[in-house]
Parts: structure tokens; C-alpha cells; sequence
């Protein structure tokens, strides 16, 4: 079975009150649209994704450099920008489903969405619901201060997002229901005997406001983990230098079964601590041929895609490269710019500080360099 996803990201985001609209703010330097995305790319059956944005957020989104995803421009209200994406789709042929997600709630697990996915092979929609569990309240007349009490709360409840429907069924429901505004798609249904309801997430609330943001960052924050890496290699004659996954120029290189990059060793190292994942002696051997001589970008990318598939995204990454020679002034923002383009992170989430021994030990002497790195980690799912 496959199908679509829509996520809708035009709002204004008034109530959240910040320059930076929600969609665009960020936790371990992931911005919502992110997190989001990288949940929805572990999914086969997802074929095709349609981001759905605010015009005046132009320059935000396309600064994300998303892969694999459209981008549509919103309308005036959710449901314009939900119908702007689904006659997108309708043309595209790629899938019969579609799910429709709020940008907003990207605290989602992706046990819930794969629930949400199987769901769908013997149902028209499925949308997930949470009971209300406080007591409820109508107003009558705010004047007189009247109030309706005793509504019993079993006869309400919430949705979320995704919601999962027949892409074409949708279409229509919205095509037909065109001017009228519903404040969820779930709402175009007259007959809720053919929606599936399935049970919700607690954690996979929407941010609103700031106070939402900021429930959001401490759940994030218990999810952080911190490992350490470290590496010292030998330097000779006639063996090529790399350091952060530059080539320097140098009559002296390191020796190593790989390239003997202690900086990426360092790195690989330390992200593999963090996320629980062993060393990268036991992950890349070397007694194997097959990673004689290897460049260690290649290690680092295998290790990121890893820890990618268990939810996990660096955070930071703090660098001591201790040396004699060559000096690390002058060549640290190539290091830096490198780096982040290797692991996909800003240059704002990596600090590098150059280090000497005071020409003690076979560092101080030059014939050796070390590097030893700190890296925090957060899961996302």
C-alpha cells in the first residue's frame, strides 16, 4: 500500500508570537519541519511528500535544502492549503493514500505513524483520537456569568494528526466542500461510521504557543545522551595528511589502516558512544582489507545514516585537535564548514580548538597528532 504525505506548514503561527514562524524553530538544531520529515523518510510506503508553505517563508524553507520533498504554497486557511496540495497529488499518480499532518505535532513516534499506516488496509480513513480527561464547561452568557456544567466528557474527544484517508475520497470531500471552512479534514466527514478511530498519543500534542515549545525541548532534553571520542595516529614520510576530511599539505602524514583521520576517527567515535553503538574499531576492523585505505568521510557517512534509522541526530560537537604542526588557526573554519557539510548540521552546532603539548612527548616533537572529541546526541523518536 502506499501513500502521500502532506505536511502543513502556512500558518502565521500569531499565537506563538516570534519573528521565526513555528515550523522554522529549532531543537539540537532541527527545525519542526525536520524532525518531522525525518520521522515520515524511515516510511517505504510513503512515496511522495508535499510540503505545504507560507509565501513569506520563502527564503526560510528553501534555506532547509529538503530532499525528496514539494514544496506547494499555502492559502488563506487550513483547508485552502490542504486543497492546494491534494489537486497536486490527485495529478500525480504516485499513491492511493494520503495522510495529512499538522507541522505543529512532531512529537509523534513512529510506532504510532506505522500504526497509523497498517491501519489503512481495511479502512476509508483513520484519524487517532484522545479521551478528554477534565471536567467540562460550556458558557451560556459571559455577561451573567451563566454556565452549563455536568457535560459528561465520555461523549468528547480529540483529534490528531496524521489522519489517513483515500487520497481521491478526500479530494472530492474538499473539492465539494470548497468556502467552507473545517478546522481539521476529519470535519469533511458527514458519516463518522466510516472513519476508523484509532487511540492517540499523549506526547504528540501541538504546539501553540511558547509554553507548548518549551514542553517540547524538555521532553528532547531527557532524550540527549553525550559520548567521547578519541584518536592518536603516528606521523611519516611519505603518507598523505587528513584532518576533518581536508588534505593538508605536509611532508609528514599519518599512519593508519584508513586514511588515518584522527579528527573524523574522533568524531565517529564519539557519536557512536552517544547513541550506544559501540567504537568504530569494532564497527570498521582493522584486520578487514576491505577498509585498508578507506577515506574516513566514507566511515562517518555509514555511521550517520545508523544513527539516523534509531532517531538519533547530533546536537554538538566540541573538537580538541592537538598538535604541534601544523597550526589549526588558520585552517579551523574549513574544518568547521567540512564538517557540518558531512554531518548535515550547522557550523553553529561545532566548536574545534587547536591544542599543543608544548613540544613534550612525540606530540610536542612532531611525530604524532591526537584528537579527542565530545559529542551530544538527541532522539528524536
Amino acid at each position: 500500500m502506499s501513500f502521500c504525505l502532506i505536511i502543513l506548514a502556512a500558518g502565521n503561527s500569531h499565537r506563538f508570537r516570534s519573528n521565526i514562524g513555528k515550523p522554522y524553530q529549532k531543537i539540537g538544531g532541527k527545525s519542526l519541519i525536520e524532525i518531522n520529515l525525518n520521522k515520515a523518510h524511515k516510511f517505504k510506503e510513503i512515496k511522495k511528500i508535499v510540503l505545504v508553505y507560507n509565501k513569506k517563508d520563502l527564503k526560510r524553507v528553501k534555506s532547509l535544502k529538503l530532499k525528496n520533498v514539494k514544496l506547494i504554497t499555502g492559502g488563506k486557511n487550513r483547508q485552502q492549503s490542504t486543497f492546494n496540495a491534494l489537486k497536486y497529488l490527485i495529478n500525480q499518480k504516485k499513491a492511493s493514500k494520503v495522510l495529512i499532518h499538522d507541522v505543529a505535532r512532531p512529537n509523534f513516534s513512529t510506532k504510532f505513524l506505522e500504526k497509523i499506516l497498517k491501519s489503512m488496509n481495511n479502512a476509508r480513513a483513520v484519524v487517532p483520537k484522545i479521551k478528554v480527561q477534565d471536567a467540562l464547561k460550556q458558557i451560556i452568557d459571559s455577561s451573567k456569568e451563566e454556565y452549563l456544567v455536568g457535560k459528561k466528557r465520555e461523549n468528547f474527544f480529540l483529534t490528531q494528526t496524521p489522519q489517513a484517508f483515500n487520497l481521491k475520497e478526500i479530494y472530492y470531500l474538499h473539492k465539494s466542500n470548497s468556502g467552507k471552512y473545517k478546522d481539521d479534514d476529519i470535519s469533511l466527514y458527514m458519516d463518522l461510521n466510516k472513519v476508523k478511530f484509532i487511540e492517540g498519543e499523549k506526547d504528540n500534542f501541538k504546539i501553540t504557543d511558547k509554553s507548548d515549545f518549551e514542553n517540547l525541548r524538555s521532553i528532547y532534553k531527557t532524550n540527549q545522551s553525550v559520548g567521547i571520542g578519541f584518536d592518536v595516529h603516528r606521523l611519516a614520510p611519505k603518507r598523505k595528511l587528513y584532518l576533518a576530511g581536508l588534505k593538508f599539505k605536509s611532508k609528514l602524514g599519518t599512519l593508519g589502516h584508513s586514511d588515518g583521520d584522527p579528527v573524523l576517527h574522533s568524531i565517529t567515535d564519539a557519536i557512536l558512544g552517544a547513541c550506544k553503538m559501540g567504537d568504530i574499531g569494532q564497527m570498521f576492523s582493522d584486520q578487514s582489507k576491505k577498509f585498508k585505505n578507506i577515506r574516513s568521510t566514507v566511515l562517518l557517512q555509514y555511521v550517520l545514516k545508523q544513527i539516523k534509522l534509531k532517531g538519533y541526530f547530533i546536537n554538538n560537537i566540541d573538537i580538541n585537535i592537538i598538535t604541534q604542526t601544523p597550526k589549526i588557526k588558520k585552517f579551523k573554519n574549513k574544518m568547521i564548514d567540512n564538517i557540518a557539510r558531512l554531518c548535515e548540521i550547522s557550523k553553529s552546532q561545532i566548536n574545534i580548538k587547536g591544542k599543543t603539548t608544548e613540544k613534550l612527548g612525540i606530540i610536542g616533537k612532531e611525530k604524532a597528532i591526537a584528537c579527542e572529541v565530545v559529542c551530544s546526541v538527541i532522539k528524536y523518536d
